[in-house]
């Protein structure tokens, strides 16, 4: 479907500079769009591309000055990168599934489901699920007993969902994700040997969280692994029992937490991290990627490195290794002089 730069603008709350009855029917990236797409720039990396691209529309924002005069038709807003998403929404609308339960789903009958549910085909719902309006569970999704799943989420196909989780209103939970396995507990004995510790908890995600693909989140050995309200979880992400973490919270894929720390609002974690157990983490904290934490961490603190300390001691500290065998090779000469 085409939209004229009027109609989108009037979407995403811009301004038109150009002509705006243009049509396009396509998002692109700025460096290899073509005529009939919109495109946005949000990085200066690529403003050398605004001069170039063939794209018929740019999303820019408010405050950019232009060096000289373009040919496709400008729309001006807030901050372009956020009305990305609003773009993608209009020009990628998801395919509507028809509510409905597949025959070749295995569904208990002491399971409830509200009106508007999608269930596809190898679905699996356990005894006493209580499933809320307009959920869609597509195929090979496994829910054990007890499970409560609340309006408007989505499960992907081959998402598990152990018994007596909670899942929010409005989740989107990727495939092979696996939501309330036991927790890595386990206690040595006399003989060398570890006894397993039986978890007995579950996880507990708030509204308009999203779970990647094939991330893990363990239950709680007694209690509840708590996902708060908007937390954002990338793929391949491990997060152990009884771990808690604060509103809006994003983190990158590949990040391990251990067991029992505390994670704070609002905090940006990158890929590849490695967070130990019992551990406090304050508000707004940023992580760098291929960091390891292993103390506390204060609220609005930012932190980078294998053995993670303040980001700026880090990036001085690391300049300075670069140079270590040119420092050494020269301090060996100067050793040298000293003793001849």
């Amino acid at each position: 479907m085409k939209y004229t730069a009027k109609e989108i603008s009037l979407a995403i709350n811009g301004k038109v500079e150009g002509d705006p009855e243009i049509k396009v029917n396509s998002v692109s990236n700025i460096e290899d769009a073509k005529s009939g797409s919109i495109t946005f720039l949000s990085s200066s990396k690529y403003n050398s591309y605004l001069y170039s691209t063939n794209a018929s529309i740019i999303v820019i924002n408010n405050n950019f000055k232009l060096d000289h005069g373009i040919k496709a038709t400008i729309i001006r807003v807030d901050d372009p990168y956020i009305r990305l998403s609003q773009l993608l929404n209009i020009f990628n609308k998801e395919e509507k599934v028809i509510p409905g339960i597949d025959k070749k789903s295995e569904i208990s009958t002491t399971a409830q489901l509200s009106k508007g549910c999608y269930v596809g085909p190898f679905v699996y719902i356990g005894k006493n699920v209580n499933i809320g309006k307009n959920v869609k569970i597509y195929p090979h999704c496994y829910i054990g007993d007890n499970v409560k799943i609340n309006n408007e989420s989505i499960l992907y196909s081959g998402v598990k969902i152990y018994q007596n989780c909670i899942i929010g209103e409005n989740n989107i939970i990727h495939s092979g994700a696996v939501i309330g396995a036991d927790g890595f507990g386990f206690a040595p004995n006399n003989s060398g040997e570890y006894n397993k510790i039986k978890q007995v908890g579950n996880v507990i995600t708030y509204n308009n969280v999203e779970i990647g693909a094939n991330t893990s989140i363990d239950r709680a050995t007694l209690g509840s692994t708590i996902i708060n309200q908007g937390v954002k979880l990338d793929n391949q992400i491990q997060i152990g029992h009884n771990v808690e973490i604060g509103k809006n919270t994003v983190i990158a894929g590949l990040t391990g937490i251990a067991g029992s720390t505390k994670i704070g609002n609002n905090c940006m974690i990158g890929g590849s991290s490695g967070i130990a157990g019992h551990l406090t983490i304050g508000n707004n904290v940023k992580i760098a990627g291929h960091t390891g934490v292993g103390s506390n961490i204060k609220e609005g603190s930012t932190i980078q490195g294998p053995y993670a300390f303040n980001q700026k001691d880090f990036l001085r500290s690391y300049t300075i290794f670069k140079r270590l065998p040119e420092m050494y090779k020269k301090l060996n000469e100067i050793s040298k002089k000293l003793d001849t």
